[in-house]
C-alpha cells in the first residue's frame, strides 16, 4: 500500500530557528561519532540540512538528486537523477536527507556513493520514523507529519500561498 500522499494525523511545524536547531544536534550528533571529510545533501529538501551541518563540521557539501517527481508526476519509487560526486573516492562520507520513511532514497544514495568508493558512508536525517529504516543519525525521532519552514508556503504562479497538502492544519 502506497503512503505518498498521504499524511499522519499529527502535525509538526517548525520555523526556521527550531530547523536551525535541530541542524546543530545533528552535527552533533555526527561529530561525537563520526569524522566525516564530506557531506552530500539529497536534493532538494535534504540539501538544506546538509549544506549546515557540512558548514557546522567545516567539511565540503556536495549534492546529488535523487526523486520521486518527474515533472507534474509522483512515482511510487525514488530514481537517481544525478550521479554521487566523484570526489568522494577515499574519503568517509555523510549523506544527509531531511527525513526518512521508507528508506528507499538514502538507500539509492547509499548505492550510489558507494560506486565512487568512499572509505566509509554514513547516513543521517533530521527526522526519522519510529519504524521502518532507521539511518545511522536522526536529530529527532517522529511519526509526526512534519512541515518544513521551506514548506510552509509556496509559490502559486506568482503569489506565495499557504501549501495545498497543509491548508486544513495552518493558520495563515
Amino acid at each position: 500500500m502506497s503512503t505518498i500522499g498521504k499524511l499522519p494525523t499529527e502535525h509538526l511545524e517548525l520555523d526556521w530557528a527550531m530547523f536551525g536547531e535541530l541542524c546543530r544536534a545533528l552535527a552533533l550528533k555526527v561529530a561525537r561519532d563520526y569524522d566525516p571529510e564530506v557531506v552530500i545533501g539529497i536534493a532538494r529538501a535534504g540539501a538544506i540540512p546538509a549544506a549546515i551541518v557540512a558548514s557546522i563540521l567545516r567539511v565540503d557539501f556536495y549534492s546529488m538528486t535523487i526523486s520521486r517527481r518527474h515533472g507534474d508526476e509522483v512515482r511510487e519509487r525514488p530514481e537517481v537523477l544525478s550521479a554521487a560526486p566523484r570526489d568522494v573516492a577515499g574519503k568517509r562520507v555523510l549523506i544527509v536527507d531531511e527525513i526518512t520513511s521508507s528508506g528507499d532514497t538514502l538507500r539509492l544514495a547509499l548505492a550510489a556513493v558507494r560506486d565512487a568508493q568512499p572509505l566509509e558512508v554514513r547516513t543521517a536525517t533530521s527526522f526519522a520514523r519510529t519504524t521502518g529504516y532507521q539511518p545511522d543519525y536522526a536529530a529527532l525521532a517522529t511519526d509526526a507529519n512534519v512541515i518544513f519552514p521551506w514548506d510552509r508556503k509556496i509559490f502559486d504562479g506568482n503569489e506565495l500561498v499557504v501549501n495545498p497538502r497543509y491548508e486544513d492544519v495552518l493558520d495563515d
